[in-house]
């Protein structure tokens, strides 16, 4: 029998690659039975198989002389499962890695397990020399040899130039950086880092910010069950900050679930005054209305209405935090399969959305009062160039503050955030 991780891998990959499913709950669903040790490289392979499927599948069509698109797809699983493991990860012999992908190909295709070892065999020979000589010269080289579909790199080395495109491109396949927010309401970060069992540094511009500098199963911890903390990229906790909440404030979060910043904003806002959080899908309001439970936040009230449709009270908040649906450009790192479901048609779609929800937004700002715009996707038609037309039709407000991170520079999820300020 094929080992257990790569059995799971296996059945994971056909349900992302073959039923659309996501990566993390297939897994998810899959992994129930492994033990830490098997669910961990279970993990590895599923999502860096996920990742590389485009530099993966250039290989497979040199090594089996065909298009991928053309095999068996069972087939094509365990191709790409194998050549990952045997190119990206050490550990494991080579031909224990082989034997196992011929295995899991036998339900495919007639012969085709013979195909499988023939191209695992050639892969595991030329497979480095084929790596080795990919290029990132161009948008489209550099595509194949990191992995995005072409659109991105070619958007990206419109917007930042060769060399910061080549880097962010190659840094959204390497592991991610782990942050969690320290819930003031219930503890501090020095705290909290004495009482974790990993080790951690704060981030000295978020005094809220813990980085994990090695594995930790935050739901297995007492201090999360006692709202200690909750699981957040630092580009996130950014948001909450450049709104700036006061205590006693009236605030206005606009598409809130699943509710890490909603329940920073309160929590920065010392629990007084007032968040309205409104999210459209009851399912997800009722996570956000658990997690400020578990978080101790007592000034959230949650309402379930379209962010962009929502009855207007009328100009009456402090402060308004417009983060709508994006194409979540700057979240790669972390979210493997998301770079093969996103389109160019997806992205002109949730312009349109995003362009409303700022509008409904702005319109609950008081004279005087601040908004922010934030996105978690590196996309200037959903960032610049949405602001710009926003400000060119809404001549009462200015642009205060303008914020963007970069994963290969900022080592955190890419981000762009707008503070405006109504006149």
């Amino acid at each position: 029998m094929p080992a257990k991780a790569r059995v799971c891998a296996y059945a994971v990959l056909r349900r992302v690659f073959e039923d659309g499913a996501y990566a993390d709950r297939a897994l998810q669903g899959e992994a129930k039975e492994l033990d830490a040790r098997d669910r961990a490289l279970a993990m590895r392979l599923v999502y860096g198989t996920v990742q590389r499927k485009g530099t993966l599948d250039y290989l497979i069509e040199r090594l089996a002389d065909r298009p991928p698109e053309k095999l068996d797809a069972r087939l094509l699983a365990a191709l790409r499962l194998g050549l990952y493991e045997l190119l990206y990860l050490s550990g494991a012999p080579d031909h224990a890695v082989v034997a196992d992908g011929v295995e899991l190909a036998k339900g495919g295709a007639r012969g085709g397990h013979g195909l499988v070892n023939a191209v695992l065999r050639r892969g595991a020979r030329e497979g480095p020399a084929l790596l080795d000589g990919l290029s990132d010269q161009t948008p489209e080289q550099a595509a194949i040899k990191h992995s995005h579909p072409e659109w991105i790199a070619q958007l990206w080395w419109e917007q930042l130039g060769a060399n910061d495109a080549r880097a962010l491109l190659a840094y959204d396949n390497e592991p991610g950086e782990v942050a969690l927010r320290v819930n003031a309401l219930v503890t501090d970060a020095p705290a909290l880092a004495d009482e974790l069992p990993v080790a951690t540094h704060i981030d000295p511009a978020l005094p809220e910010a813990l980085v994990l500098e090695g594995p930790f199963d935050a739901h297995d911890s007492s201090a999360w069950r006692a709202g200690a903390f909750l699981a957040q990229s630092r580009a996130a906790m950014q948001v909450s900050r450049v709104l700036d909440p006061q205590a006693g404030e009236r605030v206005l979060d606009l598409c809130a679930a699943p509710g890490g910043k909603t329940t920073h904003l309160a929590a920065l806002m010392q629990g007084r005054g007032e968040v309205v959080a409104v999210e459209r899908n009851s399912r997800r309001a009722g996570m956000l209305t658990r997690t400020a439970q578990r978080l101790h936040v007592p000034n959230i009230r949650v309402e379930v209405a379209d962010a962009a449709e929502r009855r207007p009270e009328g100009a009456v908040f402090d402060r308004v935090l417009v983060d709508p649906p994006c194409s979540g450009l700057g979240t790669l790192q972390a979210r493997a399969d998301l770079r093969w479901r996103v389109t160019p048609q997806d992205v002109r779609e949730m312009t349109r959305t995003q362009a409303s929800i700022l509008a409904a937004g702005a319109s609950a700002v008081r004279p005087g009062g601040v908004l922010v715009y934030s996105t978690c996707t590196i996309s200037p038609t959903e960032n610049e160039h949405q602001i710009t037309a926003f400000l060119d039709s809404h001549t009462d407000f200015s642009r205060d503050e303008l914020m963007v991170t970069l994963p290969h520079r900022d080592h955190t999820a890419g981000f762009f955030i707008a503070r405006l300020i109504r006149s």
